[in-house]
């Protein structure tokens, strides 16, 4: 699994797996993992995933990306989370990409785009704004096609149901 594409597209399908679990609980179908990886050539390995809650729990903050980073963190013990990727099946929105921002994350890689609220690339550039104190890499569109099925059918669905 060297192969970075390769690495990516499987890391997303575990993500894509996780909003589907979202879709079947009712919640907006958005999925995450966090991959942590020590050696250069090590693919990682995944150490957090998690869908979004906000139904569920009641709670604005609980994004998939949100809850994912939260246990990753608790999982590693340490909040630093410099040697992590975070696979998401939608673009962050601005307190998600903040919460990166905050774990030090190496990476963010996303399926669909966000153009009404993304913070990676649609709105915002958080991941880039050398005023903060860190800056970190995002790759966009891997697992785009799949993920924007899932919430067209989902936004379909809720619609039908009136």
């Amino acid at each position: 699994m060297a192969d970075t594409h390769h690495k990516d597209d499987y890391f997303m399908r575990r993500a894509l797996e996780q909003a589907e679990l979202a879709a079947a609980a009712g919640e907006v179908p958005v999925g995450a993992v966090v991959v942590s990886k020590g050696a250069p050539d090590d693919p990682g390995r995944v150490v957090a995933a998690a869908h979004n809650r906000r139904e569920t729990d009641t709670n604005p903050a609980a994004h998939a990306e949100f809850l994912a980073i939260l246990a990753a963190a608790r999982t590693l013990g340490r909040w630093r989370l410099s040697d992590c990727t975070v696979y998401v099946t939608l673009e962050p929105c601005v307190m998600c990409a903040g919460l990166m921002h905050q774990a030090r994350i190496a990476r963010c890689v996303f399926a669909a785009r966000d153009p009404k609220a993304g913070a990676l690339g649609s709105l915002y550039q958080i991941n880039e704004d050398t005023r903060l104190n860190h800056t970190f890499e995002v790759s966009g569109g891997v697992g785009e096609q799949q993920s924007a099925n899932l919430l067209s059918s989902f936004f379909a669905e809720l619609r039908a149901r009136g």
